[in-house]
């Protein structure tokens, strides 16, 4: 095939051609937009494959490391004690502003801390994104909300920016985790308990 021979023959790569699917090009128009007579033509692709490990070792230069496993630490919403607490709060008017946003953290927003960075995930469909990695933390605050069950963490990066994380379950032990995966001595700093 002539996919196959534009490798060239000194490398030691080997090659698989597989054919795909065929695709057929038939599309619904209107009658009166085609002559009987015309054929749509079908097309075949063929995808080129190449895999030697022999290869691809060989690309890969010996000083350096192995790529790293990302372990989640720990992957969650907010804590369901602040939606709870807020549904009740949120049958009288005046907390009902509070409710709705306590209602949309617990639908629209997403926390994972992994041994290589933090990631936020918020929004509808999870589109607005926010990943940094622990080398740039260069502090951590936890504010204790409720009785302490939950709480909100504050991030401040090293360029100065601020992060707050809100009512994220086990966030003592997560703030410690961020302190200690950024390298910083782990000595929280701890507000009084702030409210709901």
């Amino acid at each position: 095939m002539a996919a196959s021979s534009s490798i060239p023959p000194s490398t030691a790569v080997t090659s698989v051609v597989r054919k795909s699917l065929l695709l057929s090009t038939t599309f619904s128009f209107p009658a009166s937009s085609l002559s009987p007579s015309t054929k749509l033509p079908q097309r075949h692709i063929q995808r080129l494959l190449l895999a030697s490990s022999s290869a691809s070792a060989s690309t890969v230069p010996s000083d350096s490391k192995p790529a790293k496993k990302e372990t989640v630490y720990f992957d969650g919403g907010a804590h369901y004690g602040d939606l709870l607490a807020n549904l009740i709060l949120g049958l009288t008017i005046l907390w009902l502003p509070l409710t709705l946003a306590a209602v949309s953290r617990a639908f629209n927003l997403r926390y994972r801390f992994t041994n290589l960075r933090v990631t936020v995930i918020s929004g509808l469909t999870g589109d607005d994104r926010s990943d940094f990695s622990y080398k740039v933390i260069k502090d951590v605050q936890v504010v204790p909300r409720f009785i302490g069950e939950w709480g909100d963490i504050i991030i401040t990066l090293k360029d100065g920016t601020k992060v707050d994380l809100r009512s994220v379950p086990k966030f003592r032990e997560i703030a410690k985790y961020c302190l200690s995966m950024a390298d910083q001595p782990a000595v929280l700093k701890e507000s009084g308990a702030k409210g709901f």
